[in-house]
């Protein structure tokens, strides 16, 4: 797993002084679960570049364990993605070899502590379980301009489908001790696993790298639940703690903490969840000129506006009331010459054939498939995957089988008045695969949402991408 951290600054040659470790050399460093190499590709007056190599020793992992042998082998502790990507390993790096700058200290240039650089931190393989926009609710409050894009597992093997990891580059201007700290503290939040024990030991890590800036930050809650993996007893005790003064009286605590899920909740609601998979794969296969099919009052559209990669963006819908709500949510009146140039409504129907449709690189169908008859949907079909035909098309679905986790929705029962069906994962799945193997496409499925065992996430997709 690698973690790069570059500035341009006149002070740049400077980082090898706050972080003690030599520009000129490679250095490594053993650790109970591997090494870690520090090396710089660059170090100029003005430019500096530090990288952090893992090197994960999954064998000697598990053998210092007691080793896999009875009851509890199996395969996984030895073929997982922990050596690949940025977890809880690269935390406790951190820790380990810049624990002096993470804690403010710098003996040779005790000046350069508390110089504030432009830092870009990238993390070419991040796992996000949550998605772009649970990463971006985490650090955007912070100050950084976050960059994500999510791919294939492998580009030579795309039947193998999407990976749950984002290559991330985050930029700000901080301090390396505050830099270090988010990281040090949001990698694990991010993975939402640790390799070792947690106990009460890591509820002082965390108030001490939290300090300055976890109190303030609007997922507070759930950074701290994540962090102490779910362990109530820890959770609020590190919440308490990180409450202020004032708030003294058990009611307000109690407040203090609803407050800071219900905060959550609506960051993380499963609408965002969706759009932000769905922009993340448009992104990631490259797609510039784009449908929305059933845009709807215009969510995904306000999303890809804020994507330079689209330069046409078209929503097609059935309704000439809901487009006329999508054309006024987007503002679209006072929009700038250009931006206003990129994006246009269409009024039609996906069971007829539309020419204005054809020669688009991707399509998206956002909870769309669901309000049509099941007889019409092969109309649906003939009209995207043979006449437009775009080379990537994204469709999302309510999972049927996830419908037992709604306490209010009573059995038998549909999300919503105007579905015409909820399809279980096996029956989406055995739909979008025959479409796909008719119209000439691969299919690679993605869920959305939080995997419950046994019944799945709430919300499945399926990524078409044209063979031809």
């Amino acid at each position: 797993m690698l973690l790069t951290l570059e500035t341009e600054h006149p002070q740049a040659d400077g980082l090898g002084y706050l972080l003690h470790k030599h520009p000129g050399k490679l250095q490594s460093f053993p650790q109970s679960f591997g090494h870690a190499h520090v090396f710089y590709p660059k170090n100029e007056p003005n430019r500096s570049k530090i990288a952090i190599l893992l090197d994960v020793d999954p064998v000697g992992l598990v053998r210092r364990k007691g080793g896999p042998s009875g009851e509890g082998f199996s395969l996984d502790q030895y073929v997982n993605d922990r050596g690949y990507v940025a977890s809880s390993f690269m935390s406790v790096t951190l820790a380990d070899l810049f624990s002096t700058a993470m804690n403010g200290r710098c003996k040779d240039k005790p000046e350069l502590v508390e110089t504030v650089f432009p830092f870009i931190a990238h993390l070419p393989a991040l796992p996000c379980r949550g998605g772009e926009v649970f990463l971006r609710s985490l650090f955007e409050p912070l100050g950084y301009t976050v960059e994500a894009q999510c791919g294939l597992l492998d580009a030579k093997f795309p039947e193998w489908g999407f990976s749950n990891c984002l290559n991330v580059s985050l930029r700000g201007d901080f301090r390396i001790q505050d830099l270090l700290k988010h990281l040090y503290v949001l990698i694990p939040v991010l993975d939402n696993d640790k390799h070792y024990w947690v106990g009460e030991d890591e509820v002082e890590k965390l108030l001490k790298r939290g300090e300055g800036w976890l109190p303030q930050h609007p997922l507070k809650a759930h950074i701290v639940n994540r962090y102490l993996k779910f362990q109530k007893r820890l959770t609020s005790s590190a919440l308490e703690q990180l409450v202020s003064d004032s708030a003294e009286n058990p009611d307000e605590v109690e407040a203090e903490h609803n407050a800071q899920e219900e905060v959550f909740e609506k960051a993380l609601s499963l609408n965002e969840q969706r759009m932000g998979t769905v922009l993340a794969s448009l992104k990631g296969c490259g797609a510039q000129r784009v449908l929305d099919l059933g845009c709807g009052e215009g969510n995904l559209l306000r999303l890809l506006l804020q994507e330079k990669q689209f330069t046409e963006i078209v929503g097609m819908d059935v309704s000439h009331r809901v487009l006329e709500k999508a054309s006024a949510r987007l503002k679209l009146d006072r929009l700038p010459e250009f931006q206003k140039n990129r994006i246009k409504f269409l009024h039609g129907s996906l069971i007829y054939r539309d020419e204005r449709l054809q020669g688009f690189d991707a399509a998206a169908l956002v909870e769309v498939i669901e309000h049509l008859d099941p007889p019409r949907l092969a109309a649906l079909e003939r009209t995207v995957f043979e006449f437009a035909k775009p080379k990537t098309v994204i469709i999302t679905t309510p999972n049927a089988e996830y419908n037992v986790k709604f306490d209010t929705l009573p059995a038998g029962k549909f999300r919503h008045k105007d579905h015409r069906f909820e399809w279980t994962r096996e029956e989406f799945e055995t739909w979008a695969n025959r479409v796909g193997l008719e119209k000439g496409y691969t299919v690679q499925f993605l869920p959305i949402g939080n995997v419950a065992i046994n019944v799945g996430a709430p919300t499945q997709m399926a990524s078409f991408n044209s063979i031809h």
